[in-house]
This record gives C-alpha cells, structure tokens and sequence, in this order.
C-alpha cells in the first residue's frame, strides 16, 4: 500500500557535486519499497524525519508489503524502483526477472528463527527428532523458511518431516497464541512478540544453524540501467541512516519505538535493545567490502548463492541464480567513489 512518513520541511541546502539542491521544485520523485516495522528500515524513515531526501535531490514515495513475495511480485509490475527486503525474496526476484541486489539492510541470521512454546521447549531441545511430525506455522519462501530448514537440517530432518502451514507473520502469532501448533518460525520482532505475550522462546536461529541471512537492498533491472545516480543517492541516503544510527544510539533508539508505533507494532524496552544488538548493519566501506570480487566471490555472493541453493533445492526455483548476474557492485562503487556522497553517507 501507498503511505508516507511524518510530513519535514524541505530547508534550502548547498548544491555540490553530484548533490542535488533542496527546493522542493527540483526534486525528482522516486518510489521506494520495504516492509514497516522492522529494524532494517530504520533508515528510511531517519531520511524523512531529518530531511535527507532533499538534500539529495529525491522526493520519494513508499510502498510497503507484509511480506518479501508480494514485495517482489509489485516490482516486476514497476509498482517500485529501490527498496529493501530479504534475501530469499531478493534471490527469487533476481531468478524470475533480474532484480539486482546492490547492498545490504543488515545480517539477520539471528532474527529468523524457529520458536517453540514453553511447554514444548525442553523436549524439543533434548530430543529433536521429536519434532517429526509436528505443525509448523511460518511465511514460506522467506528468510524465516529458509532459517528453519537449516535448523531442521542439522537434527537431520526435512520439510517433509513436519507439516508447514504457510501465514503471514500476523497469523502465525495469532495461531500460537491461539494454541493451533507448538512450533513457529519468525522474524524478529514478531520473535520478541511470542516471547512476551506467546509464552514461547528460541528453539533455534539461523545463526544457530549456521544460516546466513543478510537483508539486501534491491532495484529493479530497468530503473538501474535508466538512472544509476539516483540508486547511487538512494544509497548514500539508507547509509547515513546506518551511520547516524551507530553514532546516536540512545536517540536511534527512540525512533524506532516511533516507527515501528506508526507501522502498528508495540515493542517492549527490551525488544528495542535486542534488535540493535542482533541485527549487525553495515557502514559504506564495509559494504564494499563484502561485495568485493578482487579474491574471487564475494562474501554476499556467496551468502545469497546458498540462499539460491535452498530455493532451488525445495523447488522455489528452477535453478541458483549465478551471482555475477544480479548481485551489482557498483552502486556501492560510485557512492565510495564520489567525494561527496561519500561524505553523505558517512554523515560527515
């Protein structure tokens, strides 16, 4: 759905570089895309409060979705151009249009996870093989699938081993609470929410199972080839965003209690504090980094072709996606290598 964050007042900045001015005349609209209240869009809503997007010269409008599948299906109909979402979604966008990943929202291996209720948990743990057989209530073809396939992996089970009942994250906290299935797999902060009002805990993350899970940042093909500054400034934006967040903590704090109260999600004290120090984000030189090939793969390459892996192993796709055809650098590379944005976005 359409919808637009607190209203800022468009302040008249410097033009220099490759910076746009700030009135609000030379703007140029843009349709960005992520999923509310959740942790790894925090930037997107800092840009609008402090006013960044003038300052680069965008003007955007927000699409939000539930999910990454709906998320992907909108942009393959330009319903957007740049956003986030998880990987798994991310992979099936690339493998069904070209949907480029040129960055990373944040390493959320420890915030999907599968969880079961209190009075199950023990058993769980002690014996996993007694989960065969049991109802399992998640969001397939996401990134909580994929953490718990892993985890049911390593105790030598499969997806054939238990039954799936695919939901929206809504859903599946409702049916907990309801008492329809012990077991759960969610993403924070629905993780948190079964904590505190479910009676249930981790049974297992993706960070237990070895299971990578990075959030990506994502453009459609077309809007890539059509207009490469503008995803370059829509990325100096989210990383100033990353930045300013790690240099204000307390304050990166408040704001997303805001956020995530304007995305309908009430989150505890507690909650705010695990996922800031769960969910690692990633600076503009550590980007770069992780999406340099000089060795050979990169780090994301090789983190979202285990993610193709997966998918194409439970059927999701005909085939892994080769990294070198969707996973795009060089977004990245213009921002490090342009003075100025770079400075953007390192909130220098």
């Amino acid at each position: 759905m359409k919808t637009t964050f607190k209203a800022v007042a468009l302040a008249t900045a410097a033009s220099f570089g490759t910076l746009a001015p700030a009135q609000a005349q030379d703007l140029t609209p843009i349709n960005l895309s992520y999923q509310p209240a959740l942790y790894w869009a925090l930037p997107f809503y800092l840009a609008t409060e402090f006013g960044w997007w003038a300052e680069v010269g965008l003007d955007p409008s927000f699409t939000t979705f539930p999910a990454g599948a709906p998320q992907i299906a909108a942009a393959q109909a330009n319903d957007w151009d740049v956003g986030g979402t998880g990987s798994v979604p991310a992979v099936l966008g690339a493998a069904r249009f070209g949907l480029q990943t040129i960055g990373l929202t944040n390493d959320e291996s420890a915030g999907n996870a599968l969880m079961a209720t209190n009075d199950a948990i023990e058993g769980f743990r002690a014996d996993p093989d007694s989960i065969r057989g049991e109802r399992i209530l998640l969001t397939t073809n996401s990134t909580v699938d994929f953490a718990t396939q892993s985890c049911l992996e390593q105790w030598g089970l499969s997806q054939s081993d238990v039954e799936y009942i695919n939901l929206g994250q809504a859903q599946v906290i409702t049916g907990i609470i309801a008492g329809e299935a012990r077991l759960a797999g969610v993403w924070a902060p629905n993780t948190y929410t079964l904590q505190e009002r479910a009676d249930s805990d981790y049974l297992c993350s993706g960070a237990d199972a070895g299971a990578i899970v990075p959030g990506a940042l994502v453009v459609r093909p077309g809007f890539a080839e059509e207009h490469p500054d503008r995803v370059a400034r829509v990325l100096a934006t989210f990383l100033r965003g990353v930045v300013w967040a790690k240099e204000n903590p307390e304050e990166a704090r408040r704001h997303l209690v805001d956020f995530y109260s304007d995305g309908g999600v009430e989150i505890s004290d507690a909650a705010i504090n695990a996922e800031f120090d769960l969910r690692p984000t990633f600076p503009l030189e550590e980007q770069v980094a992780l999406m340099d090939r000089a060795s050979g793969d990169s780090q994301v390459d090789q983190w979202l072709t285990a993610i193709g892996d997966f998918m194409t192993s439970v059927g999701t796709t005909d085939a892994t996606p080769v990294a070198g055809d969707y996973i795009n650098p060089s977004f990245m590379q213009m921002v490090m290598d342009d003075p100025d944005l770079r400075a953007f976005a390192n909130n220098e």
